[in-house]
């Protein structure tokens, strides 16, 4: 069989690949600590769960219009307007299974073959993964941990030209944990006054795991709330990663043309799930204050730990569960230290280039766990750590 030429131009999320590793080890009776993978470690609050029971009790099992449920498209924009201090209508709103096809369908609705999507890096690699699935180019922004992986003003404004159509912003950010300034966002908007035909996708899908400070939009700026797409959904929020539930907020042409490409794709996204999602996003927030609080005292312990493993620096990441530490010193490529610590230590992580060329010299490490096997891990790293300089090849082995 021979797969189309398309099929070459999609990428992957390196996370699931290291997760089947870290599986086939587990097989073997191994004990892994697993850091890897971006999925919050508690349950789904019970009123979500009852909702979404209740739902397929009421009926909700069949299909739905492609753009959503009409109450949840309305619960959406009411929530989003809220949250972000700006109007949004129910007609802007765009429900998917998941956040994924709302960047997706973005970019295949905006970029044409030729045309340029600027994309910081490192970052998410979806956003890479369909820009070339859409024939367009992307266009690198490095992050660099001295700006505290914020974006480069001046290196954004060289890359901007007459190709450019979209500029993607991933505020707080994977994998980095980083939070865009305010005064980023100001010059942002300034600048676009000369390219009023470049729009913004805005994944703000950690919008409500943010340590110090409100979390903000680019969308909140002056001109720029008719230019931005916001994405975001349920997953990390309310811990829904297995209901599939994402949207994407965005000018009402754009969403009529993410409407037919839903059609085409998926039909609509489950109805009993949209049910449970308008419970989420309207009833009780207390599970998730509580979630954020356990995820801050995670973020000192984490850091703590890897900032005492010879070789490891870290900076305090703003927002999500994840920190980036700086492994330079030690000398061997992101991803071969990843499967060092993965086959000597038993502790899962990602290599920083699995965002990216510019995350080279980094590891991700989620601590979406629980702080007894945050510590073992780090033991665990430190305990190995020793046999790198002897074996420098073990980063090789396979599997």
């Amino acid at each position: 069989m021979k797969l189309s030429k398309l099929m070459t131009r999609l990428g992957t999320e390196s996370a699931f690949e290291m997760l089947a590793k870290a599986k086939a080890l587990e097989a073997q009776g191994k004990n892994i600590v697993h850091l890897e993978i971006g999925e919050p470690d508690f349950n789904t609050p019970s009123n979500i769960c009852e909702r979404g029971k209740k739902a397929i009790d009421e009926g909700w099992t069949h299909y739905c219009p492609a753009s959503g449920i009409k109450e949840a498209r309305a619960a959406v924009a009411e929530y989003v307007a809220k949250t972000r201090s700006i109007k949004a209508a129910p007609e802007q709103v765009v429900l998917t299974p998941g956040a994924k096809p709302a960047i997706v369908f973005t970019i295949l609705a905006l970029a044409d073959p030729g045309d340029e999507v600027i994309i910081p890096n490192p970052t998410y690699p979806i956003y890479e993964s369909a820009t070339y699935f859409a024939g367009a180019k992307p266009v690198p922004l490095a992050l660099r941990e001295e700006k505290g992986f914020d974006l480069d003003l001046k290196e954004l404004e060289a890359a901007l030209n007459g190709r450019t159509k979209l500029i993607v912003i991933n505020s707080p950010a994977n994998p980095t944990g980083g939070v865009m300034a305010e005064k980023t966002f100001d010059k942002i908007a300034a600048m676009l006054k000369k390219f009023p035909d470049v729009m913004v996708l805005s994944d703000e899908i950690y919008s409500r795991i943010v340590y110090e400070g409100k979390h903000r939009s680019i969308a909140e700026w002056p001109g720029m709330r008719d230019r931005t797409i916001i994405i975001d959904g349920m997953s990390k929020t309310y811990a829904m990663t297995g209901w599939r539930l994402g949207y994407a907020v965005a000018p009402v042409e754009l969403a009529k043309a993410m409407d037919k490409l839903a059609i085409n794709m998926h039909s609509c996204t489950a109805s009993m799930v949209q049910i449970a999602g308008i419970e989420a996003i309207s009833g009780p927030q207390g599970d998730v204050d509580k979630m954020v609080a356990e995820f801050r005292r995670r973020r000192e312990v984490i850091i703590k730990g890897l900032t005492s493993i010879p070789g490891f620096t870290c900076i305090r990441p703003r927002a999500a569960f994840y920190a980036f530490p700086n492994v330079k010193a030690l000398g061997l490529k992101a991803k071969e230290l990843a499967e060092f610590i993965l086959y000597e230590a038993n502790v899962s992580c990602l290599g920083g280039t699995a965002f990216g060329n510019f995350g080279e010299g980094y590891l991700r490490f989620s601590y979406a766990n629980s702080v007894e096997n945050i510590d073992e891990a780090v033991r665990r790293i430190k305990e190995a750590l020793p046999r790198l300089k002897a074996k420098p090849q073990a980063a090789a082995r396979k599997g």
